[in-house]
This record gives structure tokens, sequence and C-alpha cells, in this order.
């Protein structure tokens, strides 16, 4: 099978295409990313001979790149990871949310319709749904998106809906809780503090650090996307969750004790605005048809991950040390004086 996968020297995307090359040998992947501050094509130096694999710079809000890449590759599944999704940039940025997740998405929706391709994924979030303090997010639970990135998301999957209801197109959208593991860019929380204490600084944690999140590991999340390829049904959305709900200020206590280091090291600071209190996942369906279910446990994950970053500085010094310290001197440092991650 030919597969575009959008957005793919990020942080999912890349797991995602290293997962499947080592899954399905003949499968060709075409991955098509604009290289922005979070398409790191380090991500992917381990397959990048690999004859299976082609890389494309490129815009997906851009149409006719996207039209020239299904016309060239006879594509046959695509799987859209392409996005902005920093909310705190968003709230300072947010017309690039608006071009690529939402433009973006309109174009690849085109090319799907155009040249009858056999199926599309949308990668969405949890975050559409807003917030709840009980309960949990199902298929059917209203968006109500908080910031100007969950809006833009929130948008892209109603569109590719009606694509779906007005076109037939082959769609699936699927939202997930947070995903991590390796390869994350150090803005996100998991890598920022583990990667924080190494250099020996701070953690800084939003409030009390009492909002909670789901978590799921990122090759568990690899895994679902595969079983939603081969055995989702078109126009039907899927929850992709662990059941694995922390508190903000939990998981950054079991970070330091992975660390070895304790709570002098945290740095409480002010929250942002529109701030989402707590993303709980109703995963029943996706688990009941199509038989997923995670494997790893979230603290053996977690192990894993911190380690990943203890043992891979050259990877991750150079993305703080570059554009990235650049924008949290613009934007964080004037906002409350810490830098912050958008899931927490």
């Amino acid at each position: 099978m030919n597969v575009l996968v959008t957005g793919g020297c990020g942080f999912i995307g890349s797991n995602f295409i290293k997962y499947m090359l080592k899954k399905y040998p003949e499968c060709m992947i075409v991955n098509i990313d604009k290289l922005t501050y979070a398409g790191n094509p380090d991500n992917l130096r381990e397959i990048e001979d690999n004859p299976n694999y082609k890389f494309v710079k490129g815009d997906i809000a851009d149409e006719k790149e996207i039209n020239q890449i299904f016309e060239n590759e006879k594509i046959e599944i695509v799987v859209n990871f392409a996005a902005e999704t920093h909310v705190d940039r968003s709230i300072h940025e947010p017309k690039a949310f608006l071009f690529t997740d939402i433009v973006g998405t309109y174009n690849l929706l085109e090319a799907v319709k155009k040249f009858k391709i056999n199926l599309m994924i949308q990668i969405s979030t949890d975050e559409v749904y807003g917030s709840t303090k009980d309960g949990e997010f199902s298929e059917n639970t209203p968006f109500d998106p908080s910031s100007p990135y969950s809006a833009s998301k929130a948008a892209a999957d109603h569109l590719c809906m009606a694509y779906f209801r007005t076109y037939n197109a082959p769609v699936i959208v699927t939202h997930s809780c947070n995903v991590f593991g390796p390869n994350q860019y150090p803005e996100k929380v998991i890598p920022l503090f583990a990667t924080n204490l190494i250099e020996g600084k701070k953690v800084p944690v939003y409030g009390k650090g009492e909002q909670v999140r789901e978590w799921v590991f990122t090759e568990d999340y690899c895994n679902a996307i595969d079983r939603i390829i081969s055995k989702g049904s078109i126009g039907e959305t899927y929850n992709i969750g662990s059941g694995d709900r922390i508190s903000n200020i939990e998981l950054t206590k079991k970070i330091l004790k992975i660390m070895g280091k304790d709570e002098s090291s945290i740095e409480f600071v002010k929250d942002r605005p529109g701030h989402d209190f707590r993303y709980a996942i109703d995963s029943s369906k996706l688990r009941k048809e199509i038989g997923w279910k995670p494997i790893h446990s979230f603290d053996d994950a977690l192990k894993k991950t911190v380690e990943w970053y203890s043992n891979n500085n050259d990877w991750w010094k150079k993305l703080k040390s570059g554009e990235f310290l650049e924008y949290y001197k613009k934007h964080y440092i004037k906002m409350h004086g810490m830098m912050q991650e958008e899931e927490q």
C-alpha cells in the first residue's frame, strides 16, 4: 500500500512512519512536512535511506503541492498528522493554526475526492471536547474547544465528517488523549521537565498543578492507528485513550522520582488563559469494535521515555538552544517568566 503521512517529521508522525515500515516492510511511505520548528528530520535518520520511504518538503496548505503528490505517488491511504498543536502558541499566533489545521485539511479532502483515495485518517485531539470535571468524553460528546488550537482542530474534524456525508469521502476521525514517548519536541511537558532537570533547572508547573490529563505511550498509539486503518469503519470517529489519568503535579513528582530529584525543583507559575481542567477519554468503542488496548503501563512507559531523553542529549540540546530558545524568550518569559507546555 502507498501511504501519505503528513507532518511525518514531527513526534507522532515520525514514530508512526517507523512503526509502519517495521511492521509492513513492503509498504511505501511518502512523508510531506514543511519542517517548522517541530518538524525534525533527525527523527527519521534511521530510515531515510529505506527505498520504501520518500520525503517531500512541502505544505499541506498549498493545494498545488498536494495535488502533485497525489498525482505522482499513486497514494492509496492518507494519515493526516500535520498540524500546529501548541496551545500557548495558538494564543499568541492563531493565524498559522487556521491555515495548517483547517485549510490544509480541506486541501487533503479535496485531493481524496479528486483522486479517489481509499481512506483518509484525520488525526485529532481530545481537546476539541473542551474540559470536564467528571465523566468521560465519548465520540458523541459535543465539541466545546477552549483555544484557537482546539477550535482549529474541531473545525477540521467537522469538515471531514461533512465531506463524508456530502461526498461520501472515505474519512475516519480519531481523537486521542495526550501521546508521549521518544522524539517529542521539548516544549511538551514530559520532555521539557526531563531535559530541564538534566540541565539542573527547575520545572514550571501551571497554578497548583491540579489539571488532569490522560496519557498514552506512542507505541500503543501507533498500534491504534494501524488497527483503525485495517478495521475501522468509514465515516466513524474513534477515541484513543489509555485510561491512565493523572494530575500535572502527580506527573511532575513521578518525573522527579525517576530523575532522582526532590520537590525543590518545582516552580509554580501563573496559570495560562482558558486552561482546560480535565480531559478523560471513553475509548470503549475502539476497544470493542477494533480490538485495541494499550500494552504498556504508564509508569514503565514514563520511565522508558525519561531515560531516552537522558541518553539522547545531542538530540534535544540543539532544539532547546536554537529557534526554540528564541521563541521562549519572545513569548513565555514575557508571559509569565517560565516556559510552559500546551498539555499541562
